[in-house]
Formats: C-alpha cells, structure tokens, sequence
C-alpha cells in the first residue's frame, strides 16, 4: 500500500511541475488561438486601491497620466483605504478632472476599495493598478486593443521584475515568475488565463462583478467570472508593469501564504470552476490552480509513505527527500539571518556614530 501511495504521489508531482507544462506547449501549437486586436480608444478608468502609500502614490498618478492615451477618455480614481500616513493629502493635491479621488474612513481592504473605485468610474474600460508599480507608457493602448475583440472579456499585461541593477531578475524569484508568465501565456493562447497580473490587468466593464470586501485575490475573482461567463481572458506581453524583486524572505512568504489562502477561498466561493460543466477551462484551472493548492500535502505522503519503504531505490528516494528538507531548512535560516543583519546594520552603524559623539 505504501509503494501505492508513494507512486502516486510522484506521478501527481511529475504531472503538476513537468507533465502540465508539456501539454500546454503541445495544447496551444495545435489549437492555439489568436486575438483579434484593433487599435480603438474606449473610455478609460483606471483604479488604484490605496492604503499607505505615502511613497509612492504621486508617482502613480503622474505615470498614469504620462501614458500614451488621449486625456479626455482616461480618469484615475484613487480610492483611499482609510490611511494613516498622509496618503489622502498627496492624492488630493492631484484631483481634477482626469483623477477622483474616493475616500473610505473605515479599512475595508483592497477588494472593497476597489468596488467603491468602480462605482465613482465612468470609463467603459476599467484598468486594475497597484501604487507601487510603474506602467510602460503604451501598456494601456496594448491592453484596450486586445478587448476589441468580442470574445474577450479581460486582458492582463506582464509584469517585469527588476533586480538592483535595473535588469530583469535572474535570480530565484525573477526565474519562477518568468517560468509562471510562461504557463499563462500558453494557457491563454488556448483560451484563458488563470487569473491576472493584479497590477495591470483591464476588463469590460459589464462584465465586472462585486467582490466581498474581505476577498483576498481580486485579480483571481474577477477575471475568473468573467470566464464562467464564456468570455476568454488573455495575456499581452507588450502590455508591461515593473517592479522590484522583494529582497525580505519573510515578505516573499507572506505573499505565498496570502496566495494560496485566496486560491482556497477562490474555489469556496466559486465552486462552479471545480465543475467540467460550467467552466470552460476545466483542465487548465483544475492542473494550474487546484493542483497546487494539494502540491504540499502530496509531498508530505510521499515523505511518510517512504518511511515504510525504505529498501533499495526507496532509500536513496528517502535520502534525497531528507537531504532536499534539510538544505530548504538550511538555506530558510540564512535568509533570516540575512535579512536580520541588514536591517541591524545600520542601527549598529547610527550606534557607533552617536558614540563617536
């Protein structure tokens, strides 16, 4: 029973990290298909959820405004998600007719910040923004032409992770996500993504639905109601946003721990996807997104499956299983004392300083 157990396990691994990879490439070579672009200039509305982003929100709204489309079809609507570090009074000294400016005194969270965006919008696209990221100057005129296309409901662009230099990461992180764009180029050349690149992604606005206010992922609900509705939702990878490579381990995992609650919370609140019937991308959510969601617990059963069978080719799978524990173990604990040491370093560098004094 165990051998079972231990097989199967890596079959569904092979499967989600090798096999699923191989039938997309193979899947859209032979049924690929291509959107039918136009260049048009709808109406425009692009939101912004916004808590404390003191920072960076006047350089938000100054590259919204420097994008290449005609002023008179474009709005930004700021929606403040009651903060508490001056965002309010930045964003206000913007406001005009080209940027409104929606303000929440209670914290609802970026899903409901963003329904309050939507109905202070007047555009007949709505483009979906973060603050912190900065939008090529023709992103907006790549996304919009992809939505002349009837059967297309949502569009998302590509964001581009740069390391210190200004460069594309290679690291880690920067090759994950270029190995993520990848699949959900492929998946979108068949039909549609699985989602969307939460900061730059743009839909219809017919087709935007009302999130509860605590719905973590909006850049997986929204686009994925629109798909059950038999709309397709493609990727541009003209269409681009940038953004750093975050360099704090602990901000990484909180990110990955947000993502997989909100994919969990996903499939409650939208059990239809789960379902060959309504959803029309069945075998790629059920390979991309809820095959994941199970990745660790098939980990784990082969580990416990391989401890009662332990003789031959099965030791050393079990080695191999300990070793791999072992140096992510290791290596977590490096980047904690990394990620320590820079942060003490100049605490430790203003100490000698005063003492000097």
């Amino acid at each position: 029973m165990a051998t079972i157990v231990m097989w199967t396990c890596i079959a569904f691994l092979l499967y989600v990290h090798v096999g699923y990879p191989l039938v997309l490439w193979a899947w859209s070579a032979v049924a690929g298909r291509a959107v039918r672009k136009n260049s048009w200039e709808p109406t425009v509305s692009i939101l912004i959820a916004a808590h404390n982003e003191h920072d960076t929100i006047e350089r938000k709204i100054l590259n919204c405004l420097d994008l290449d489309y005609p002023l008179d079809k474009l709005q930004v609507v700021i929606a403040l998600d009651a903060p508490t570090d001056g965002t309010d009074l930045v964003a206000a000294a913007y406001e005009s007719d080209n940027v409104h400016v929606v303000s929440v005194r209670k914290h609802l969270g970026k899903a409901g910040a963003l329904n309050r965006a939507v109905a202070a919008s007047r555009g007949a696209v709505l483009l979906f923004s973060d603050a912190r990221q900065r939008l090529d100057r023709g992103a907006l005129r790549e996304l919009v032409a992809n939505l002349h296309d009837p059967e297309v409901g949502s569009v998302s662009g590509e964001l581009v992770l740069l390391d210190d230099s200004g460069r594309e990461a290679a690291d880690g992180m920067g090759l994950y996500w270029r190995y993520e764009k990848w699949l959900r180029a492929r998946e979108a050349r068949i039909h549609s993504m699985m989602g969307a690149t939460g900061a730059i992604y743009a839909i219809r606005r017919e087709y935007y639905k009302r999130m509860q206010p605590d719905t973590i992922l909006d850049d997986v609900f929204v686009p994925m109601s629109i798909v059950l509705r038999g709309k397709r939702a493609v990727f541009e990878g003209a269409a681009r946003a940038f953004d750093r490579v975050s360099a704090s381990p602990e901000v990484e995992y909180g990110r990955k721990v947000r993502t997989l609650m909100g994919n969990f919370q996903i499939l409650a609140r939208m059990p239809a996807l789960m379902s060959p019937l309504h959803n029309p991308v069945w075998v790629q959510y059920m390979s991309h997104k809820a095959a994941r969601l199970m990745v660790p617990y098939a980990m784990a059963a082969l580990f416990v499956a391989n401890l009662f069978v332990r003789d031959g080719i099965y030791l050393w799978l079990l080695a191999a299983q300990c070793a791999f524990y072992l140096l992510a173990g290791f290596g977590g604990v490096l980047s904690h004392r990394g990620a320590a040491a820079e942060v003490a370093a100049p605490v430790m560098a203003t100490a000698s300083i005063e003492g000097e004094r």
